[in-house]
Parts: structure tokens; C-alpha cells; sequence
């Protein structure tokens, strides 16, 4: 079977291989007509040539292209022998010379098919290979620019404390979980030197021509004026983080200015416009010239769809890096224990076991611990229990002769079960990491005042375990970590790996590179703690600012839940009763077509549109005010309690 496998392997790579033997001659002929793809391959770093990149886009399409025709086969053998051609397929007129092309219109047709399919399926795969290299450096270059801020703050702090240049660049190129491609540009760099023998005025010089960042390309271009001109690179470096550090906030007020015009697109496009579209079709419904299928499209399809387009719009736009930091490396492997084959084996299985028996009685004693540190964790509790209870209440339901209305609860118990565990986890470590990260500038600024009066930074922690600050517990954790053995740059790495936040992870990195360099620190702690102190301004700066559009957002919603509430208990119900006067009175009236059976459905459609809006706005809240969806949970289910106890206890 191996050897199959192997034959089939090499088979293929023959075959992927004979687009690049006929046309690489040819490709190479035209090299300046493929300079932009040479250049979008280089900065996208995809590591391979542009006539290979192409041999490979051709023999792609043509495979894409086979695989459309073979389905055009299909549909075109569909078409003419189970559906079958009409007698008339369009109304062109053929003369007597011409009309014998009726009597082939079967094969035209189908070859027309299979031709349309294969080359649609061709030309689509030959565009997305043209277009990918193209779109992965705009990739690149976003990721660049939002984390060249804090890579020039990291390049200012090691400079400062007296490190080579190129050591510096070495060391920020083994930092790509905590600087992103930042740290990748640097490691082109350093390789250009390592392994093709460039100097460094060189290498950066051939890194302002590949990179796809203007900005990164400005501050090295700058750099190498500096380095010919004999300047002084860590001023240099600090000029550059303080422009950045301006840049940051004039960024953050257009990005502002952005969000709320976001916000007011939102409220007017799904809030505004979806109820103006429910009222104009109720009314074309009442009056029998419309469709209910208007509304039902509305509520349960442009309402929901397009403000999850909205979370996502904002999430794209929104800069500075979201999600969860990545680990940073440590150096003391205290995971696998390997177990030698000795007389010393019994008391390694016996530690092995300690330590298992040591970890369940932890669990056991603190069993939502895991929940706490992830709360996306608790779905996987919520999401069965929410799955047995519909399950169980649709059953029982099905015996109800009311079954919509008795399923229409437990589907929104059935929300509360699943969310509220989610909300409230993500909500108590959301508040715990702010409170850490409110305490971190302040902690930085204490260790840089101790280490300036020559206290080395394993005294300033020990020192300041004795404090009373926020982190308090958090420096005796460190400060155990060290007494027990690690190192202070180890147990740094540990506390900011127990919160994995990118607003700490940053400034220990920065911290403990700093600290390796050398012992005199001061001036690295004071740079971290204005860099740090300045990230949580502009983000106390974004939630109060804010603070105003999500008031806006729960207005529109309080306004759509009662337009919708007073339509359906005032003005729909005034409708039924006129409607059953003309009936009972034998007016010759047009009658309405509306009675009680269609206004329960009314009212159920309207109970589902606002509990869709307010799951809806609430994640639209979160996420504009505080750049995340999952806070937006706690709006969502406001707003779902106040439009379900408005129904259940005023309407249905």
C-alpha cells in the first residue's frame, strides 16, 4: 500500500511539474511583465519562485477546470434528458439556410454547458492565485503596522540599556508570539547577514525593499541616515516611539469619529429601517395586497445577519491586537517526567503519582478554576444542558395544543441556560485582568524607582511584596516563584503566562529582554510604564467615548420594542374588532384580512423580532464599547428580558 502511495506521489509531483517544464522558458522571457507578482511573492514571503508560483496557477487551473467540465456534463445531462429543453429557448429567428442548427441544439447546448463550467472553474482558480500573494502582504502589512508601535518602544528600551543594534534586532526576531511579523522582518534581516555574508547597512537596505509596511520601510530607510551620519540610534529610537505614541492618538480619534459613524449606520440600517419595513408590511398584509414573507425575511434573516456583518466589520477595523496572547517561552520544563530505568524508578512513579493526586484534589476543591481562566470553556457544560432540555420540552410539548406558544419560553430559557454561564466568566476575568492591567504602569514606575537607587530587580519585587498595591498577590506569587528556585525573568514569564493578556505579555517581554541585557534598568521600566500607561488611556479613552453610542443603541432598541408593542396591542387589535363589526354587521365594506388566529401571529412574530433585536444589539453594544462581542453578552440579555417580560405579561 506504501509503495501505491509513493508511485501515486510521484506520479503527481511529474505532472505538477509539466506546466513549469513547457512554460518556465516563457515566463522568465517575460520577467518585467510579472514584476508586481515578484514583488507581492517577496513581501508576502511566500518562498518560492514567480515562475514556479505561476507553472503551479496554470496546472491548478487546468485540474479546477476539468473538475467544472465534468460538472457541466452533469448539470448540461440534467438539463436535456431528465428536465428537459423547452420548445423554445430564445427568440431568435432562423431561416431556411440556418435552421438546420435546430435540429443540434441538443449537443450545442450541452457543449456550451461543459465549455462555460470548465473555463468559469479555470479562470476563477488562475484569478485567486494572481490575487493571493497580493492579499497575504496586505495581511503582512496590516499585522506590521499595529505592532511596529510597541516593537519601537522594545527597540528604544534594549538600545537604551546599552545592547548592539544587531543583538537587539536578534533578540526582537525571537519574539514573534508577542510582535507578529514585526519580529519576522527582523529575522530577515538577521538571516540576510547570517547566511549571505551582508553587513548591516546592506541588509537593511534590502529589507526597505521587500517589506510591505511604508512605515517599517520609513523607519529603517531613517535608521540607516542615522547609522551613515554617526547619530545617536537610542534617541533616535525614542523620537520614534513618542511620534508613535501621538500617532497612536490621532488614530484613535479618527478611529473613534469611524466607530460611531458604525453606530449610527447600525441604528438606522437595522434598527430604524427593518421596523419602518415591518410597519409598511403589516399594513400592505392587512389590507391583502402584500405578504407576510417581507416580515418573516426581516426578523429572522437581515436583522440577525446583518448585525453579525457589524461585529465583524468592527472586530476587522478596530486596531491593536485581539484575542488571547500567546504563551511565552519559558525555560524550566517542569511538564514531562521521564522515568529512567533504574532503582530510582519506583520513587519517580511515585512523585508521578503524588503530583496526578495533587492536581485532582485541586479540581476537586476549585472545579470552575478552568472556567474562570477560559470562559469560552463553559459552553461545553451549557451547551448539553441547553441541548437535553429542548430536547425534553419539545417532547412534551408535542402532546401541548399549543405548541408554539408553549415552546417559545423554553426556546428562551433555553438561550439563558446556554449564555449566562458564558457571560458571567467572561465578565469576572474580564474585570480581574483590568484591575491587574489598571495596577501594571504603577508597578512598573515603583520597580524603576527602586532600581534607580541600585536595588537589583529581585530586591525591588521582594521589596515590594510588603506593600499594600492591587497586585499585592500577584507580586507575592512572583516573589515565591524566585524563592523557590526560578529565576526573576522565569517567574515574570509565569505571572504574565497566568493572565495571557497582549497588554502584559508585552511588558514583560520587554522587561525580561531588558533585564538579560543588563542589570541597570531603570530607564527600561520608566519607557514600559509610559508605554504601558499609555495603551490604558486610549482605552479608557474609547469606553468612555463610547459609553454615549451604547445608550444610543439600548434607546433604539427601548423605541423599537415599543412601536412594535403599541402596533400590536393598540393598533392591530382596534383592526380585529373593526374587521369583526363589518363582519357581523354585513357592512359592503372591504373586509380587512386580518383576524385573531393571523394577530396571535402577529404578536409571535413580533415576540421573536425583539428578542432577535436585543440578542442583536447587545453584541453590537460589546463590541462598540468595549471591542468584544462576549461583553456584550450582559447587554444581550438585558435587552432579551426586557422585550420577553413586555410580551409575556402585557400581550401574549
Amino acid at each position: 500500500m506504501e509503495n501505491i502511495n509513493r508511485s501515486a506521489e510521484l506520479i503527481f509531483s511529474k505532472i505538477k511539474k509539466l506546466p513549469f517544464v513547457l512554460l518556465g522558458d516563457k515566463i522568465k522571457a517575460k520577467k518585467e511583465q510579472f514584476r508586481d507578482m515578484r514583488m507581492s511573492l517577496r513581501q508576502a514571503r511566500i518562498p518560492i519562485s514567480y515562475e514556479m508560483y505561476l507553472s503551479n496557477a496554470v496546472f491548478y487551473s487546468v485540474v479546477t477546470g476539468i473538475f467544472g467540465a465534468i460538472l457541466g456534463l452533469i448539470i448540461a445531462y440534467v438539463i436535456v434528458a431528465i428536465v428537459g429543453l423547452p420548445d423554445r429557448i430564445t427568440h431568435l429567428t432562423f431561416s431556411q439556410e440556418t435552421a438546420w442548427m435546430l435540429k443540434y441544439k441538443t449537443i450545442s447546448i450541452s457543449i456550451f454547458i461543459v465549455l462555460f463550467m470548465g473555463g468559469l472553474f479555470g479562470m476563477i482558480t488562475y484569478l485567486l492565485f494572481l490575487v493571493y500573494p497580493g492579499f497575504r502582504a496586505g495581511e503582512r502589512k496590516g499585522d506590521i503596522d499595529k505592532n511596529l508601535p510597541y516593537a519601537v518602544t522594545y527597540l528604544y528600551a534594549l538600545s537604551r540599556g546599552g545592547m548592539n543594534l544587531i543583538e537587539i534586532f536578534r533578540s526582537l526576531s525571537r519574539c514573534a508570539s508577542t510582535y507578529g511579523e514585526v519580529s519576522k522582518e527582523m529575522d530577515v534581516i538577521i538571516r540576510d547577514m547570517d547566511y549571505f555574508g551582508n553587513d548591516l547597512r546592506t541588509a537593511l537596505q534590502n529589507i526597505c525593499d521587500a517589506t510591505p509596511s511604508s512605515n517599517f520601510r520609513d523607519l529603517m530607510h531613517n535608521l540607516l541616515t542615522v547609522i551613515d551620519s554617526g547619530g545617536d540610534i537610542p534617541t533616535y529610537f525614542r523620537d520614534k516611539s513618542e511620534q508613535y505614541l501621538v500617532k497612536a492618538k490621532v488614530d484613535q480619534k479618527g478611529f473613534l469619529e469611524t466607530l460611531g459613524l458604525v453606530a449610527e449606520s447600525y441604528v438606522t440600517a437595522f434598527v430604524a429601517g427593518p421596523l419602518f419595513m415591518i410597519i409598511l408590511g403589516v399594513m400592505m398584509s392587512v389590507m391583502g395586497s402584500g405578504s407576510d414573507m417581507m416580515i418573516y425575511a426581516i426578523i429572522y434573516a437581515v436583522i440577525p445577519v446583518g448585525s453579525m456583518i457589524f461585529v465583524v466589520m468592527v472586530n476587522i477595523i478596530t486596531p491593536g491586537s485581539t484575542g488571547e496572547a500567546p504563551l511565552l517561552p519559558t525555560q524550566s520544563n517542569v511538564g514531562e517526567i521521564i522515568v529512567p530505568d533504574t532503582e530510582e524508578k519506583p520513587t519517580y512513579l511515585g512523585f508521578i503519582k503524588s503530583r496526578n493526586s495533587l492536581k485532582f484534589n485541586e479540581m476537586i476543591r476549585d472545579p470552575l478554576k478552568p472556567l474562570r481562566e477560559k470562559p469560552i470553556y463553559a459552553l461545553v457544560v451549557s451547551f448539553p444542558i441547553t441541548f437535553i432540555y429542548l430536547i425534553i420540552n419539545i417532547y412534551y410539548g408535542m402532546r401541548s395544543p399549543n405548541f408554539m406558544d408553549y415552546i417559545d419560553d423554553k426556546i428562551v430559557f433555553s438561550i439563558y441556560i446556554l449564555i449566562i454561564p458564558l457571560m458571567l466568566f467572561h465578565e469576572y476575568k474580564k474585570r480581574k485582568e483590568d484591575k491587574i492591567q489598571e495596577q501594571i504602569p504603577d508597578f512598573l514606575k515603583k520597580l524603576a524607582s527602586t532600581n534607580e537607587t541600585g536595588m537589583t530587580l529581585r530586591d525591588s519585587i521582594k521589596l515590594m511584596t510588603r506593600s499594600d498595591i492591587g497586585l499585592s498577590k500577584e507580586i507575592k506569587k512572583i516573589n515565591n516563584d524566585v524563592e523557590w528556585g526560578l529565576s526573576v525573568n522565569e517567574s515574570l514569564i509565569r505571572f504574565a503566562n497566568r493572565f495571557r493578556t497582549h497588554f502584559i505579555s508585552r511588558s514583560v517581554n520587554l522587561l525580561t529582554k531588558a533585564n538579560e541585557s543588563s542589570g541597570d534598568i531603570g530607564e527600561v521600566l520608566n519607557v514600559a510604564a509610559r508605554d504601558v500607561a499609555a495603551e490604558q488611556d486610549l482605552k479608557t479613552e474609547r469606553k468612555t467615548n463610547m459609553f454615549i453610542y451604547v445608550v444610543i443603541i439600548y434607546i433604539s432598541f427601548m423605541v423599537f420594542v415599543g412601536i412594535i408593542y403599541i402596533i400590536s396591542t393598540t393598533f392591530l387589535t382596534e383592526m380585529v374588532k373593526a374587521g369583526e363589526k363589518m363582519a357581523t354587521g354585513g357592512s359592503g365594506a372591504v373586509p380587512l384580512s386580518l383576524n385573531r388566529e393571523k394577530l396571535n401571529m402577529y404578536n409571535r412574530i413580533f415576540f421573536h423580532g425583539a428578542l432577535i433585536q436585543g440578542l442583536s444589539s447587545g453584541l453590537i453594544a460589546g463590541v462598540m464599547g468595549e471591542g468584544n462581542a462576549l461583553s456584550g453578552l450582559k447587554h444581550s440579555v438585558i435587552m432579551m428580558t426586557i422585550g420577553y417580560l413586555l410580551f409575556t405579561l402585557f400581550v401574549m
